[in-house]
């Protein structure tokens, strides 16, 4: 009997199913085709089904495609005050992106959703719980910011445009409506209204997006200005903003109130946050758009479900060996802003920027060898590689790639700046060695991820649970006993052995008695790199993202290539390098999970 083509992972082309709830001519057609299919035209069903797929995806693609480059138009073009472009320009292309994705949601989830048929398998890799926990304590600290932007855009209601009040309440209302949509829907195989909804995910993707890039932009803006009002007079400052520089328009307007600054500074220190949100959306939401119309072969995709330990079967070595690490971590990032913030003198400067690249180069040393020796453990390590069909793993290794090389390009400018300079002192001694650290690190982790992210969840355990499930009242067991009863069939294990495959024998029974008590060395290593991994990748996002920019404050690099070159690279660098260490985070703890 032949099997049908193309059905394992694969997706069936609808002509007809962009709209309606799964109409029964479709249905009829639909079993028509797969009945033809199955008897003569088997070898080119592939090809056909592959060729719907593509078309059916290709204008969602443009759509987000054109989109996102009115967005990145608008909101760089908002960042440069020669342009006759506003920020409030960038806010209303914005707002009525999120109103359009927020009423696409709801058909989503009220008309498309609830359809008969709508929803014939999901994607069990998808949307994990940890990432949607994450997902949510993002969304926490982004409604959080919403409300500081509020207090803060009423207090100049009188001289801003109405659109800057609007918008965060917008952004407020899109961030809860499309939290409780990944949330419920995160695994969905949808297979009705597929061109509606593939363009509606696009949608979503290129407006979390399009959000990202503008708080990219607000925050680069608002740290230039930061710097250029500590360095400069106040004349000269506001000279700069005349003939170049964008400000945050609402320089005119004046806060002198203590809420309002409470407001302002707020609302700036909870964008990291905002930033990692978009992101995280935009990662989940693209796997939604590949999981349309797929159908899941249940055969070969099966559900591990593993269970999250995190104080069992450990050492407690890479728990309290990164804690260290986060904790001193802190204590560098705080002195750090005091010294260089608050001290105009060029010695405390030094002090911070040498204390910085110091603990820089002992945390990505010690995470650099502990990923040498992972990757050395996974070649001893009996697990089969998974190669099954899996979206969200190939999105998670090509944004590790594709991140890191934001890390990669600071780096290597920075190596040249260091190396073509000169008097080369201290600081450059230690920015040299800091850079190349950085893109060793780099390399080394994406190894170690990305082979464990390959590797099938260990089935001992399953296994073992089976085992000792099937045996009654034993206490203790002799090795050279003739006869162990076992409680389902009151056979023997010699009986069973001859009776056929489903037997017992001895030296199963005691191995999985006894393999359970201690757990594979490689595992215990593997947990405790990842766990160590994962915490010290959570204080290298930390300090890049709450202020501690050492590029700026360390003038090697802005002498050598300029005022204008050496920002521009950094601040189009620098999203990616920090966005990096949180998505590093996700991939970590599911490593440490399947460990």
């Amino acid at each position: 009997m032949t099997e049908e083509p193309g059905r394992k992972d694969g997706e069936l082309g609808h002509p007809h199913s962009s709209m309606g709830c799964g109409h029964k001519d479709d249905k009829a057609s639909l079993a028509s085709s797969q009945i033809a299919s199955f008897s003569h035209q088997a070898p080119s069903t592939p090809a056909s089904k592959e060729v719907w797929k593509k078309g059916g995806r290709m204008f969602s693609i443009l759509l987000a495609v054109h989109l996102a480059l009115l967005a990145c138009t608008l909101v760089s073009s908002g960042a440069f005050e020669k342009i006759a472009v506003h920020d409030y320009d960038v806010f209303f292309l914005l707002t009525v992106m999120m109103l359009i994705v927020i009423i696409w949601i709801i058909f989503y989830l009220a008309g498309t959703s609830r359809c008969p048929g709508a929803i014939l398998g999901k994607d069990s890799h998808a949307g994990p719980i940890w990432l949607r926990g994450g997902l949510i304590l993002f969304a926490i600290f982004s409604l959080v910011m919403d409300v500081f932007k509020i207090g803060y855009y009423s207090s100049f209601y009188s001289c801003l445009s109405a659109i800057k009040i609007i918008y965060p309440i917008v952004q407020a209302i899109f961030v809860v409506v499309q939290t409780y949509f990944l949330w419920v829907s995160a695994k969905d195989c949808i297979h009705v209204h597929l061109n509606v909804t593939r363009c509606g995910l696009m949608l979503t993707l290129t407006t979390n997006l399009a959000v990202w890039m503008s708080a990219v932009t607000d925050e680069s803006v608002h740290k230039a200005h930061s710097k250029l009002k500590k360095n400069m007079t106040e004349e000269i400052f506001r000279w700069l903003l005349k003939v170049g520089m964008r400000s945050s328009s609402v320089e005119e307007c004046n806060c002198n109130s203590q809420i309002c600054q409470i407001f302002k500074n707020g609302y700036f220190w909870l964008y990291p946050f905002n930033i990692e949100y978009s992101l995280f959306a935009s990662a989940m939401v693209y796997v939604m758009w590949k999981n349309v119309g797929r159908f899941i072969d249940h055969h070969s995709h099966h559900i591990q479900r593993l269970k999250f330990r995190l104080f069992r079967r450990t050492f407690f070595v890479g728990i309290m060996l990164g804690l260290i690490i986060l904790v001193s971590g802190l204590g560098v990032l705080i002195l750090y802003e005091v010294q260089v913030n608050s001290s105009t003198e060029s010695s405390k400067k030094s002090q911070a920027l040498t204390m910085y690249y110091i603990f820089n180069i002992v945390c990505l040393s010690l995470m650099s060898l502990v990923c040498i020796g992972g990757s050395v453990v996974y070649r001893f390590d009996k697990r089969d590689m998974d190669r099954h069909k899996n979206p969200t793993r190939t999105l998670d290794v090509a944004l590790l790639m594709g991140a890191a090389l934001g890390q990669y390009a600071i780096s290597y400018y920075s190596i040249v700046a260091i190396v073509a300079s000169t008097p080369r002192d201290t600081i450059s001694a230690l920015n040299l060695t800091y850079a190349l650290l950085m893109i060793a690190q780099h390399t080394f982790q994406n190894v170690f991820i990305i082979e464990g992210l390959h590797r099938q969840p260990p089935k001992e355990d399953y296994k073992h649970e089976s085992h000792q499930k099937d045996l009654y009242g034993l206490t203790f067991v002799n090795i050279n006993a003739v006869s162990l009863r076992v409680p389902d069939t009151g056979s023997t294990l010699a009986t069973g052995a001859a009776s056929g495959t489903e037997a017992m024998h001895a030296s199963d029974l005691v191995r999985s008695l006894t393999a359970p008590k201690k757990m594979n060395w490689r595992r215990k290593f593997l947990r405790e790199i990842s766990m160590f991994l994962l915490l010290s990748n959570i204080i290298l996002w930390i300090m890049p993202a709450f202020g501690a920019r050492p590029q700026f404050d360390n003038d090697t690099e802005l002498n050598f290539y300029g005022d204008s070159m050496w920002p521009a690279i950094v601040d189009i660098c620098l999203p990616f390098g920090i966005f990096y260490r949180m998505h590093a985070v996700a991939s970590l703890l599911e490593v440490y999970i399947m460990s």
